[in-house]
């Protein structure tokens, strides 16, 4: 069964509904373009879904029959009260989640109940949650990250807050979020880590963080980046824990608790040891063992793995290959695809992909998905899209394209077209039109000179300064937000990275100094020279679509 509502209790019941009845859910962002929510509404053949009213129109067409949480009780509460029969087993089918696709297209990937379970009861003994935390539902229920702080709060008797999608996108709204709630496991990638540290640092409030566990996923994480907090707070309350995971292999695979004499071991991110019902192989090309301290691709095995893709065995095949290190029939490796060596000390080592498969902001991409949709675009013969680094250690998508004949898209042309197709974090912040692709001496797009090309172009810009005392105010909050030494008001917010989080950010940064923006209006205008020409020309002072997140969370916490 389908489900596509915003974060919101209606969710949890739907969620909660759909696996007492012995179904298993697939989650459909609402914030995902149509088309991507058309390929899997059918490439799930779901038999329901449920919805909410204001999102019907939204919604691709489908010949599964539609429930509405908000507005159909009647229907609903026909139905008998009695405890349905279990039909289900450990075996069945929980949810089916899709993440990227090289082909183009996402594919779904077939978790069971016995895969969540064996996570919350293998890693219980390192964490002892009970019925006195108090988690956050802080990310999209279409990221596996969600599965652990869903299932791991109420499977353990613990409050769950279920954060609003734009305090989720407000460091200093969510900061307040932990603080009046008295959160005390909170889930974080690094990347919204880092700023929720600088909305920590710089905030004020009458009370104290309760945080006993911070537990980092989703991406790659810089030890580097944890000494500021590690000065403030300590390295033992709270712990913070590093948790390296993929969605075949349910969620989490790894465990690893950090301390402040980590950070002297940057640049290596550490993953740690394996949670006990799975094995780890690194193996070289040849699906040989290698010695410690030489690098392989890391294969996982055991109690965690995935049944496979949705509808694609020969993906299935490939990515999920036979256990050629067991006798017991059956048994199953599957392919990461990340890099890693072990330790003198045993401690795991990542060190990057094997292929071209990157994590922003937490979401695993394969840029070939999106390369696939650029191309669909008349004006663009060749694409190709790589992640960089800035200046904050971001990962920002670039793409690079070659026109299709004399004209090429505009970048914000381009980008409101894969804006339509894909799902905001797979959009890339800089578009670079180029007369041909670079390729190595084998024929290959050289990606190398790709990102050196970026980072010089980059330094490149020419700069303009402030003439307006709002110019200077906005010039100041987008340097802090991009992390920069200085600005230039024709920079455009997305080739300087800009996404919705920053977006978010700055318009909240600005309410603080009395500018009140939407993000909208920042994608629109997307630089400081037109922004500052749109507040100068508004004739009352404000807009319709410009909103204060901190209202919004106060009322919702009414």
């Amino acid at each position: 069964m389908a489900i596509c509502v915003e974060r919101s209790l209606e969710m949890l019941i739907g969620l909660l509904g759909i696996l007492k009845a012995g179904g298993a859910y697939v989650p459909l962002d609402p914030a995902y373009p149509q088309e991507r929510l058309a390929f899997m509404l059918a490439d799930a053949d779901v038999s329901m879904l449920l919805s909410k009213q204001a999102l019907l129109t939204a919604l691709p067409r489908t010949n599964a029959p539609t429930i509405c949480l908000d507005s159909d009780w009647n229907l609903i509460g026909g139905q008998s009260t009695d405890n349905p029969a279990r039909v289900a087993t450990a075996a069945n089918l929980a949810y089916v989640i899709y993440t990227s696709g090289s082909t183009g297209k996402p594919k779904g990937v077939l978790v069971t109940h016995q895969n969540i379970v064996r996570l919350l009861a293998q890693t219980q003994g390192w964490f002892q949650f009970d019925e006195r935390d108090v988690w956050t539902l802080f990310h999209s229920y279409a990221f596996d990250f969600s599965v652990w702080e869903i299932w791991g709060a109420l499977n353990h008797g613990g409050r769950l807050v279920v954060v609003p999608y734009n305090v989720s996108r407000s460091p200093e709204a969510f900061c307040e979020l932990l603080r009046e709630q008295q959160v005390t496991v909170l889930n974080q990638t690094p990347s919204a880590f880092r700023q929720l540290m600088q909305a920590e640092e710089s905030g004020e409030s009458s009370k104290d963080l309760a945080l006993r566990l911070v537990i980092f996923g989703g991406e790659t994480l810089d030890l580097r980046s944890l000494r500021p907090w590690f000065d403030r707070h300590g390295d033992q309350h709270p712990q913070l824990v590093n948790l390296y995971g993929i969605t075949e292999t349910t969620v989490h695979v790894t465990y690893r608790p950090l301390t402040l004499t980590d950070v002297d071991l940057a640049p290596a991110s550490l993953i740690g040891e394996p949670i006990a019902d799975l094995a780890l192989y690194v193996l070289d090309d040849r699906k040989q063992i290698v010695p410690a301290g030489v690098p392989g691709e890391l294969y996982v095995g055991g109690a965690g793995l995935a049944r496979g893709y949705l509808n694609q065995p020969e993906l299935t095949a490939e990515k999920f290959v036979p256990d050629p290190f067991t006798d017991q029939p059956g048994r199953r490796l599957y392919r990461t695809g990340d890099r890693v060596r072990y330790c003198a000390n045993a401690d795991l080592e990542y060190l990057g992909r094997v292929d071209d498969q990157v994590k922003v902001r937490g979401f695993r991409i394969e840029p070939g998905e999106i390369e696939a949709v650029l191309t669909e675009h008349p004006l663009v013969r060749q694409g190709v899209v790589l992640a960089r680094e800035d200046d904050a250690a971001e990962k920002r998508l670039v793409a690079y394209i070659v026109a299709a004949g004399d004209h090429s898209p505009a970048s914000d042309e381009l980008r409101t077209f894969l804006m339509s197709k894909l799902p905001d974090h797979m959009v890339p912040s800089g578009v670079v039109t180029m007369e041909t692709l670079p390729l190595t001496p084998n024929g290959k797009v050289d990606r190398g000179a790709l990102r050196a090309l970026a980072q010089n172009g980059r330094r490149q810009r020419v700069f303009s300064a402030a003439r307006t005392p709002v110019e200077d105010t906005l010039i100041r909050i987008w340097a802090d937000v991009f992390r920069l030494e200085s600005v230039s008001i024709n920079d455009n917010f997305f080739e300087l990275g800009g996404d919705s989080i920053l977006g978010t950010l700055i318009v909240a940064r600005a309410a603080r100094r009395g500018l009140r923006l939407s993000p909208r209006q920042i994608f629109e205008h997307q630089t400081i020279a037109s922004l500052s020409a749109m507040i100068a020309t508004r004739e009352d002072g404000k807009d319709d679509e410009s909103y204060s997140i901190y209202a919004e969370y106060q009322g919702q916490s009414q």
